[in-house]
Formats: C-alpha cells, sequence, structure tokens
C-alpha cells in the first residue's frame, strides 16, 4: 500500500512500515497543509493516510479512495510507536478506502 504519515508522526515511522512504499506529508512537499485540504489531494496518490490526531476522522469527511488509520500511543516518539507496528500492519492488510480504523491503546 502507499501509505502517507501525517506530519506529527515521526519520519522513522516509515521504515518500519515494511512492504509499503510510506513517505512523510513533508516528503510529499505538503507541509502545512489543512486537514482537509491534506486528505483531498492525498487521495490522489496514497492508498493509507496515517495519522495520530485523534479527531481528525471526527472533523473530517474521509475520501471515498483513502483509507485512514489513527494511531492511539502515549506519545508520538518513535519509542512508543513501535510496539503498536504489528497491529499497525494487520490494518494495513485489512483496511478499505473510505474506512477509518484506530489502532493502539
Amino acid at each position: 500500500m502507499r501509505v502517507l504519515l501525517d506530519e506529527c508522526l515521526p519520519a522513522d515511522l516509515a521504515g518500519e512500515l515494511k512492504g509499503h512504499t510510506a513517505r512523510t506529508v513533508t516528503q510529499a512537499g505538503w507541509s502545512g497543509i489543512e486537514n482537509g485540504e491534506l486528505l483531498r489531494l492525498a487521495s490522489g496518490h496514497y492508498d493509507v493516510f496515517l495519522t495520530i490526531d485523534q479527531r481528525l476522522d471526527r472533523e473530517q469527511s474521509i475520501p471515498a479512495a483513502l483509507a485512514v488509520i489513527t494511531v492511539k500511543a502515549p506519545s508520538n516518539r518513535i519509542e512508543s510507536l513501535r510496539p503498536l507496528i504489528p497491529a499497525l500492519h494487520k490494518a494495513l492488510a485489512t483496511v478499505k478506502a473510505g474506512q477509518s480504523v484506530r489502532v493502539g491503546d
């Protein structure tokens, strides 16, 4: 899957998503873009938007061509996210376009 990591997630997380093509919002050249516009842009280029923003799926409409995975962890540091990698891989294997799922606590 093609995964876009929200700005609030560490770039190191991309390397943990083996078997997927993962880039950060910054690498995509979309830093500073508001969530609604970011989701619209991502839906044309990525399969999944990965975020730690717990409000995103309630405040934004999820485009039909994009899935959103929201991670719940004690912090956005890679050390806090690593224990969730197996659950992230499972979510990436099962999530469908237009869906929003949560991983973690």
